[in-house]
């Protein structure tokens, strides 16, 4: 029994390191996708746009590594596996939904997302964004 403790907080550690990693991939990717830097558009000039893109982002992210984990194979290194695929596909489809999304309205998004005040178009990012993790999230379950 200890050793099904210590194996399960193991795993538990290796999975955390593996969300928190993609969490991060996902922090650099939404940086890469708005001009300026995210650090500087959030907290320095209080952007709630870019905010909401990368709360969407992350929450995304997370949902999709929750799901991995959940929905597991048995072998530990398979669920890890898929956690870090099913993840970084995640990742790469949120990344195409905001050039699709940009391609399909006015403007430049980025610029948008970047900008203080609201703005509308925020809100459909964030949702294409989430909306794209619940759809690995699916393909995993």
């Amino acid at each position: 029994m200890l050793q099904d403790l210590i194996t399960g907080a193991w795993q538990s550690v290796v999975f955390g390191v593996a969300g928190v990693s993609l969490m991060a991939v996902g922090f650099i990717v939404v940086d890469l996708l708005t001009p300026g830097r995210l650090r500087e558009l959030i907290w320095h000039q209080r952007s709630s746009n870019a905010a909401l893109l990368l709360a969407a982002n992350q929450l995304g992210i997370a949902l999709i590594v929750f799901t991995a984990i959940f929905t597991s194979y048995e072998d530990f290194g398979k669920g890890l596996a898929s956690t870090v695929v099913f993840g970084v596909l995640g990742i790469a489809l949120m990344a195409l939904a905001f050039f699709v999304l940009d391609w399909l309205t006015p403007g430049r998004l980025g610029e948008m997302i970047a900008e203080v005040e609201p703005h509308p178009a925020a809100k459909v990012v964030a949702a294409t964004h989430f909306g794209a993790a619940l759809i690995v999230c699916a393909c995993i379950a």
